[in-house]
């Protein structure tokens, strides 16, 4: 299964959701920002890509479905409310990722 997260800039909540779930089996995973200065730009190819989009706030929710209606249709996006708050691999966004994430996908 393919996983795209998704936050404002790609530095820190995204990027760290990306490095922690990319070691399950069994899971692609990449992660893209929102905004112009992101550090990798969510575009029509990731959202391609992915089979399941985990998005930090419900303004990159709005972000993607404004900037790629058609590509969304079919497509699973969870919010997973986490703000922006958090340093990269932040122990406690580790666990608040981990504790969101599991509801959808299989953690061991």
């Amino acid at each position: 299964m393919k996983l795209l997260f998704v936050c404002s800039r790609n530095k820190w909540r995204s990027l760290t959701a990306e490095h922690i779930f990319n070691a399950l089996e069994g899971y692609q995973v990449r992660s893209a920002g929102t905004e112009d200065a992101a550090r990798i730009k969510v575009n029509e190819g990731h959202i391609g890509w992915a089979d399941l989009i985990f998005a930090m706030e419900k303004k990159h929710v709005r972000r993607l479905q404004e900037k790629f209606p058609h590509m969304l249709q079919g497509k699973r996006i969870v919010c997973l409310g986490i703000p922006d708050e958090y340093g990269y691999m932040d122990e406690e966004l580790i666990e608040t990722l981990r504790s969101g994430v599991s509801e959808y996908i299989e953690i061991s």
